[in-house]
């Protein structure tokens, strides 16, 4: 398995990963499916060297998961501020993928000179993502409790902290 900067020839595998969390389950609260035009714009805001970073996971020539970092809030003192997250195609977890391309991005992360915290926001219930979190280092700062609804359903956000 290789973790590596994505391209923009990987937004379609990107965007088939990322749907299945929209359409079948709580844990983006994305409710639309996007399409490979909608990765690719997305993409663009993404750098090897910045601070907002695509990392993919890649094995026998086919993508298995990603992760990023992104602007937290796009007010402009918030620039130090990265918000992380991580999608596995569905079947790969528990393989320690998620592990890989975390363990990466944050080591890209913290060699940034401009870099001071990364955020997470996990809808709950998602106990294996708050593992995962936890595991590198993020600590609970609070609960945003019933912040979206989808499937007919309020879901509450647990906000996650990391020093970089």
């Amino acid at each position: 398995m290789t973790i590596r900067p994505a391209k923009i020839e990987d937004m379609a595998a990107v965007a088939d990963i990322y749907n299945h969390y929209i359409t079948e389950t709580t844990v983006t609260f994305e409710t639309e499916a996007v399409t490979t035009c909608d990765r690719e714009k997305w993409f663009e805001q993404f750098s090897e060297n910045g601070p907002h970073r695509l990392l993919v996971a890649e094995e026998n020539a086919r993508l298995i998961g990603f992760s990023s970092s992104v602007r937290y809030h796009e007010r402009a003192a918030y620039y130090t501020s990265v918000m992380t997250s991580v999608y596995l195609r569905n079947g790969e977890s528990g393989r320690g993928v998620g592990k890989l391309l975390y363990k990466e991005l944050l080591k890209n992360l913290e060699s940034h000179p401009e870099l001071h915290r990364a955020y997470a926001l996990i809808s709950l219930p998602n106990d294996a993502s708050l593992r995962l979190h936890k595991k590198f280092g993020f600590t609970d700062v609070g609960t945003l409790d019933e912040a979206g609804r989808k499937f007919d359903r309020y879901l509450s956000v647990k906000i996650l902290q990391r020093n970089l």
